[in-house]
């Protein structure tokens, strides 16, 4: 029985859908039903219109808006996550696909099905070999700068379809601005006024009750306009056919030529749309406690729901910021309301294409407008100015570095600048000088309390890092350039309350540091190391060189035990190296 529960446990960690399918409730369906028909009602005129950002006939904005959200249903560990096509990750593929010059449609369409193969086998590897801790490396400062960036770059391409003038393919600001510049003059001002209203109406309906399905009714007004006041005739732009049915399963053509060319791009796409998927989730998540989400198994379900996507004419898909706020606010309670959305999505597909024929590209071009204005993180900006002037320069890099080089070198270039403080703060970490609190036993950083006072001889550092050959030299130097300061010192104190960790060339610096410093007539001491620590310098053999009455709990015993000029030998001391504390 005990084996049989614990095969029953691997597969509902595997199958999230077994732990909350066997408590299914007449409630849960209830709320599940409003909520999947709600986003369902949404997400046909956003998977259109994503599917034109991605530079794709809307038909297949649709065919990724069906069995990819089943799949996130078994696979995935959030209750309210709309996975579906999204404004950043359709822009990165249009994007990617633009870079190497595809021009022909089919082939185009060739090339965003193997993209988001590409994206779900990286993002299901990912999954399956735990490598979900990759996304700690994208920072929040990084997040907000590169979506706000990628948020304007994805409203400027909309410009062609409100403003009706010719745009090149591009995601590098300067670029766009340009030929807007050049272009504006040919501006057609029935079709602006058509794109304008929309935004106005959607705005205005989501203000009046975020419930309500504004771009829907925003996008039957204006197939109902289009058609009675024949307005396609006057030169708006309008979808045309739409094919009916619904899409058939076939393997992807992939050539080892778009492997090569789309590997970059592919991984760039699958941790971007996982940082997007797992930033909303979490955010959501954080408002039930009736589950936990499972960051490798959040990889497992979108790559396979990517995957999915791919062998039905699909392009990359992710977790949708709008999508899944307005499933939160609709009621769902389980991933059942993905599956009521895709059906939804599925008889549309079966019964309904034929109304889309008058839909104003200007109209989709609105919704994606509207869409991507809350990427657009003003407030965080504000935040980081007035509370962190260092992310707040992280923010403003990747914002910039964004929009001048694309999406695709941003998002690269904040991983890389993340990556270089976590560097640049593990060699130079924090070290305090500590002195003794007025009428206590209390040793504190100098700095903070100036009413501290050092003790007379005694140089006492505290460092808060591991220690490691990345700062080893920064840790010897910090002392000696103390030590300059204090000629008169003749005990260092190492507080060591805060190192984690120490390596061998860590290890390899402190009796050296120590031997140079007992030359000079300096003797060492240290203080509330953690048990790992002791055990470590045991094996290293670093206690027995220095004497364990060296070592102490307390930075008050280290001092009672001085003399002036060098420690007391004490049958108190109680340095123990293998207990960890």
């Amino acid at each position: 029985m005990a084996s049989k529960t614990s095969a029953d446990s691997r597969l509902a960690r595997f199958f999230p859908i077994i732990s909350w399918l066997s408590s299914y409730s007449r409630a849960d369906f209830t709320g599940d039903l409003f909520a999947g028909l709600t986003v369902g009602v949404m997400l046909v005129p956003q998977g259109m219109a994503y599917a034109m950002l991605a530079g794709l006939p809307a038909i297949y904005g649709l065919y990724a808006s069906t069995i990819p959200l089943m799949i996130y249903a078994l696979l995935g560990t959030s209750r309210q996550l709309s996975v579906a096509p999204v404004a950043m990750v359709s822009l990165l593929t249009a994007s990617a696909i633009a870079s190497i010059s595809v021009t022909d449609p089919q082939m185009y369409l060739s090339y965003a099905v193997a993209l988001a193969l590409m994206v779900g086998v990286f993002q299901l590897a990912l999954g399956l070999f735990k490598q979900g801790f990759l996304i700690n490396f994208l920072s929040r400062p990084v997040i907000s700068g590169y979506t706000s960036a990628a948020a304007l770059i994805i409203g400027l391409n909309q410009l062609k379809h409100l403003l009706k003038i010719d745009l090149p393919q591009t995601n590098q600001m300067y670029i766009l601005l340009g030929a807007v510049g050049q272009q504006v003059v040919n501006t057609h001002m029935l079709t602006l006024l058509v794109g304008l209203s929309g935004i106005v109406l959607i705005l205005v309906l989501r203000k009046a009750n975020k419930s309500i399905p504004g771009p829907l009714i925003t996008i039957t007004l204006g197939i109902l306009t289009i058609y009675y006041f024949h307005l396609d005739t006057r030169g708006v732009s309008i979808i045309q056919n739409v094919p009916p049915g619904l899409p058939s399963f076939q393997l992807p053509h992939v050539s080892w030529e778009m492997i090569q060319a789309m590997i970059p791009f592919a991984l760039t796409i699958a941790l971007v749309g996982f940082m997007e998927s797992n930033a909303i989730a979490n955010r959501i998540a954080a408002r039930h406690k009736s589950y936990r989400l499972d960051t490798n198994q959040e990889l497992v379900a979108l790559g396979a729901s990517n995957v999915f996507s791919s062998l039905i004419q699909g392009f990359p898909i992710s977790g949708g910021f709008s999508r899944t706020a307005v499933n939160d606010q609709a009621g769902a309670k389980t991933p059942m309301a993905s599956v009521f959305s895709a059906l939804l999505v599925i008889l549309t597909l079966a019964f309904f294409t034929p109304l889309f024929y008058y839909l104003p590209k200007a109209l989709l071009a609105s919704l994606i407008i509207v869409a991507v204005i809350g990427l657009i993180d003003v407030n965080e900006a504000k935040r980081l100015w007035n509370v962190d002037q260092k992310d707040f320069a992280m923010l403003v890099v990747t914002f910039a570095a964004t929009l001048l080089t694309g999406v695709q070198y941003g998002i690269a270039i904040g991983v890389g600048l993340s990556l270089a403080i976590v560097l640049f703060k593990s060699a130079y970490p924090h070290v305090a000088i500590e002195g003794k609190l007025p009428t206590t036993e209390l040793f504190r950083n100098i700095k903070r309390f100036p009413e501290a006072a050092e003790i007379p001889k005694v140089l006492i550092m505290r460092f808060d890092a591991q220690l490691f050959f990345g700062n080893m030299r920064f840790f010897k130097e910090t002392i000696e350039g103390e030590l300059d300061k204090r000629p008169e010192t003749r005990l260092v104190i190492i507080n060591g309350q805060s190192i984690n960790s120490i390596d061998s060339s860590g290890i390899y610096m402190l009796k050296e540091l120590v031997e140079e410093l007992q030359k000079e007539s300096i003797d060492v001491a240290f203080v509330e190391l953690k048990g790992p620590i002791r055990d470590i310098m045991v094996k290293n053999k670093l206690v027995s060189s220095l004497g364990s009455n060296h070592f102490f709990n307390e930075t008050k015993d280290a001092i009672n035990q001085f003399d002036g000029s060098v420690l007391r030998s004490s049958s108190n001391n109680t340095f123990q190296s293998n207990i960890e504390v």
